[in-house]
């Protein structure tokens, strides 16, 4: 009987896809002995959006959090990094991409994945080398792309590729638009593991289409070895498929999952708690959408998206950007819609709708994309639309991108008592905010869960801006809170 393994994504893209990123480390806390004791083969925690989010809106410290949570996990606790930047868009100097990787590895990540939106090669090899020596397990994530040249055949060829530069741990299929069908699984699956040989093969989409468990049926018949789940109030939606589902669908097609479902199901109930106490929404399955293909945009930009073009009366032409937004990844060579191409493509397409000349405004970033500042492109750009577009663009940006200079020793100088840590933080997080985030001091791991319902009702009359006070009477006995 075949084993299929599972890597937990609750603590990383569950809230990330349904909850903005706004899980704190308190809300972790209480469930990791549980988590413990789940079976998992790994447990993702932190991506590049988790670093920004903890700095920016939680004022946790990142570094601090991944300690905490790898030092109590008794499982390998997984990082994610995007092609050779670290926030933002543009590529980071080389020797603070290897500082980094040695500071995710130093501070209890043992496991790092590493993606590229252009499946450049070169983008991701260094990073998966280095991982490798620092005694981590290295995963090569090939980001999924249904377009006419994300062939199964470009895909081969990159993963061999690769594997011709640097030995790894695994490969993934990422799938972070959802947009992978069991049809294109029952293909891609089988020639990437013939290519792969033994290394294992992992699966990871989204449900944004409702086909994600499908896939990862599909998925696992044709050969996968692992796929990556989230317990049920931080799955489906635009989030990861459900392990509680999938779980009891693979076992009744007489595949192994060595997980404990009493720890998943109260895992899941403390989730569930947390929602409901923190006002934060669940994931429910989603419908087919046919259009989305045609988009390909991510859920939760999908969700940003619509909200941004409210806020400026623009409701009523959202359907109108996403049709732009499936013209412009057509004229531009088909970029996969993952940070950062995802955020370039969809300003660039409310740009030319609002405007109603195409490309007459250009973003500096689509102008870097297309002369290849991000990485090589997979196919040519049309040749009108090219010279509009650099015609159009910023002056300053030069028509082929100039060597980083080394900025380990500027940052060193120039924030001298500093670790390198923190320095890591100033360099990608801009501004007053890692100050802030400092003054916050240590992160609070104590989570207060209400459970009674006297007290949540008057935490939530306490908290009400409606009322100058709360009065509660009981005979002769008054308690008055405000």
């Amino acid at each position: 009987m075949k084993e299929v393994k599972i890597i937990d994504q609750t603590l990383r893209d569950g809230h990330q896809s349904l909850w903005a990123t706004r899980m704190t480390t308190s809300m972790m806390f209480p469930v990791l002995n549980k988590i413990n004791e789940a079976g998992y083969e790994a447990v993702d925690l932190m991506a590049m959006a988790h670093f920004d989010a903890c700095i920016r809106y939680l004022r946790e410290d990142p570094w601090e959090r991944a300690r905490i949570i790898s030092k109590k996990l008794t499982v390998p606790t997984g990082g994610w990094m995007r092609s050779n930047n670290l926030i933002g868009f543009e590529a980071a100097p080389r020797d603070v991409v290897e500082l980094f990787v040695e500071k995710l590895v130093e501070n209890g990540f043992g496991r790092i994945a590493a993606f590229e939106g252009l499946l450049d090669i070169d983008n991701i090899t260094d990073t998966l080398i280095q991982t490798k020596k620092l005694g981590a397990s290295a995963v090569a994530a090939f980001v999924f792309c249904e377009s006419p040249i994300h062939t199964d055949e470009l895909y081969v060829n990159r993963v061999t590729e690769l594997l011709t530069r640097t030995k790894v741990d695994a490969i993934m299929i990422k799938d972070a638009g959802g947009v992978l069908t069991p049809d294109r699984v029952r293909t891609l699956v089988p020639a990437l593991k013939k290519a792969m040989g033994d290394i294992p093969l992992e699966l990871h989409t989204h449900c944004t289409t409702g086909l994600g468990p499908l896939v990862y049926l599909e998925g696992v018949k044709y050969g996968a070895d692992c796929i990556h789940t989230a317990v049920s109030p931080l799955a489906n939606g635009c989030a990861n498929p459900s392990i509680e589902n999938l779980s009891r669908s693979l076992r009744d097609m007489n595949y192994k999952v060595n997980l404990n479902d009493r720890f998943i199901y109260e895992i899941g109930e403390h989730f569930q708690a947390v929602a409901e106490q923190e006002g934060f929404p669940v994931g429910l399955p989603m419908e087919y959408n046919a259009f989305h293909y045609k988009h390909q945009i991510p859920g939760g930009m999908l969700t940003n998206l619509f909200y941004q073009l409210e806020q400026a009366g623009l409701r009523n032409r959202f359907d109108e950007v996403l049709n732009e937004i499936a013209l412009i990844r057509e004229e531009l060579a088909w970029p996969i819609m993952v940070t950062p191409f995802s955020q370039l493509v969809a300003t660039q397409a409310v740009l030319n709708v609002v405007h109603g000349q195409r490309y007459n405004i250009v973003p500096d970033e689509v102008k870097k994309y297309v002369l290849g500042h991000y990485g090589k492109l997979i196919a040519p750009i049309d040749g009108n639309i090219l010279d509009k577009i650099v015609e159009n663009g910023s002056k300053m940006i030069p028509l082929k991108r100039k060597p980083l200079p080394d900025m380990l020793p500027q940052l060193r100088k120039q924030y001298p008592n500093a670790t390198d840590e923190e320095r890591l933080l100033r360099f990608m997080i801009k501004g007053s905010h890692v100050d802030e985030m400092k003054k916050a001091g240590p992160i609070n791991t104590c989570y207060n869960l209400l459970k009674d319902p006297i007290t949540k009702i008057i935490k939530t009359l306490t908290e009400s801006k409606q009322f100058g006070y709360v009065q509660i009477s009981n005979g002769s006995t008054k308690l008055k809170l405000g």
